[in-house]
């Protein structure tokens, strides 16, 4: 059983229930049933332990409204790992095919199209506002419960902060709170002030009475000129890490930074990042572009005190940022070029690949990715084997190999004559095939098709026995293996670029 929508445990998608003539009127938006659509999602997730089966069928509702250019915006979670999409209009009778132009599981958000050009008679498309003030009301459409008419609703915003967006489970982004009912369906809708989109309803907090969240239109504007060229490239981020040490009067003497300069200390870089060759350990980051970070590591940015995370996130991936930093007491500067910088064990959720694996005499290795660890069920941070759990949390500091592309995990053992006992080999991460370090799924394939010896000697991190898998038998025994567990193929490879 998969449980990769476990952040319903404390997070739930933005949904709003009443309905209020007066909230439309006052928005500014006469007729939201010209802009505002019916979503039904009809998906299928992949296993990611077995890794070439699905799961089951499953619907959902949800809702998208039309944006310039007949594109219609909605959340990621509406659509992702989609088999089947079709749109509906308020009062009207039809059902319309859609196809996702662009997902960007990261931030959320997603770009429909309808290729029935009748569906867009009628309708107005919404233009995107600047981020609203704290205390002003808004009014947010959609559909919850899948109902055929829409919700409208007025809340307040309560808050503009960093959080992490649910849906990818680890991506940290700008949001805007607001007080508001939580109903399945409204997720996608847009959030209206004076007769503009100022957010996109998508997640709420489960633990409180009338929080909800919205996605702003920085994110919204950023996410749409990301995709003019014809693809989705994400958000960039800094790939340091960093520490609040200059609260610290001594730290401060000893970094040798100046009494009325404010930042933030570098504690180190991820391997392979666009900044590695920039900063160092104990650097302290002062300035990003004309942006002065306080000890917080906060720059005021957008009218609001923000990350400097929003700093890079203004940016597109390939652009630049000017660094300030002092290192042992000397002013410094560079260029830095935005980058994905991402982790070695990725953070966030996958959706809409098919997980790559490779099947050799009955073992299933699989690429460690948090779909995995969250087959554990609802409590996986605590139930997941600890050698897991500590690579998880620590692969960016730890890693120091730069040909890793990415953790193997031996994830099942389809039981035969071929690996007698291997099952205690199940849930470990795969470091070296007769001698080779394994830096990826690929190398995996490549060590099974190229033996050297009688013998596959395969070892485990942070284990000092051996698995011997016999060469001959192996081959003798992968096409049986294969068509008594229904497996279709003894691999499945991403494509490398």
């Amino acid at each position: 059983m998969q449980y990769r929508n476990n952040f319903f445990l404390s997070i739930i998608l933005l949904f709003i229930t009443s309905t209020s003539l007066y909230a439309a009127q006052s928005s500014g938006l006469q007729e939201p049933e010209k802009s505002v659509f019916l979503i039904i999602t009809y998906r299928q997730e992949y296993n990611f332990v077995t890794p070439w089966k699905v799961e089951s069928m499953s619907q959902s509702s949800g809702t998208g409204f039309l944006i310039a250019d007949n594109l219609i915006l909605t959340n990621a979670h509406n659509v992702s790992d989609y088999k089947y999409l079709e749109l509906r209009k308020e009062n009207v009778a039809g059902r319309f095919l859609a196809k996702v132009l662009f997902v960007g599981h990261d931030c959320d958000l997603a770009v429909l199209t309808v290729e029935d050009n009748s569906f867009f008679n009628d309708t107005t498309a919404l233009e995107l506002s600047d981020l609203p003030k704290v205390n002003s009301t808004v009014s947010t459409y959609g559909f919850p419960m899948g109902g055929d008419r829409i919700s409208v609703t007025e809340g307040v915003v309560s808050r503009i902060e960093s959080d992490i967006y649910a849906h990818s489970g680890a991506d940290g982004h700008l949001v805007i709170q607001t007080d508001a009912a939580i109903n399945p369906g409204n997720s996608g809708g847009p959030v209206i002030q004076n007769g503009k989109v100022t957010g996109v309803a998508f997640q709420g907090l489960q633990e409180a009475d009338n929080i909800g969240y919205m996605i702003p239109t920085t994110v919204i504007k950023h996410f749409l000129k990301d995709i003019k060229d014809g693809k989705y490239d994400s958000f960039g981020s800094m790939g340091a890490m960093f520490f609040p040490g200059l609260h610290n009067d001594s730290y401060r003497k000893y970094l040798k930074v100046p009494n009325d300069q404010d930042g933030l200390v570098v504690i180190g870089t991820l391997l392979n990042s666009s900044v590695e060759s920039i900063l160092q350990k104990n650097d302290v980051l002062t300035k990003i572009d004309y942006y002065n970070i306080d000890n917080d590591g906060m720059i005021t940015i957008n009218g609001l005190r923000s990350s400097i995370s929003e700093a890079v996130e203004s940016k597109q991936i390939g652009e630049t940022l000017n660094l300030t930093f002092y290192r042992q007491g000397e002013l410094k500067t560079a260029t830095a070029t935005i980058a994905l910088n991402r982790p070695i064990f990725e953070q966030a959720l996958i959706y809409d690949q098919p997980p790559p694996y490779v099947c050799y005499a009955g073992l299933i290795f699989i690429k460690a990715t948090r779909n995995y660890l969250e087959t554990w069920g609802p409590r996986w941070p605590r139930e997941i084997p600890f050698y897991l759990k500590y690579l998880f949390a620590n692969s960016s500091e730890i890693n120091e190999e730069p040909k890793l592309k990415e953790y193997v995990v031996l994830s099942e053992v389809m039981a035969d004559e071929i690996n007698s006992y291997a099952a205690q080999y199940k849930n470990k991460v795969l470091e070296e095939i007769n001698g080779h370090k394994i830096y990826s799924l690929n190398d995996v394939s490549d060590a099974f098709k190229n033996p050297s010896g009688d013998f596959y000697s395969i070892k485990f991190m942070g284990d000092n026995r051996i698995l011997p898998i016999e060469v001959k038998k192996a081959r003798d025994r992968q096409q049986d293996i294969l068509n008594k567990y229904e497996i279709p193929a003894g691999e499945r490879l991403e494509v490398t670029q």
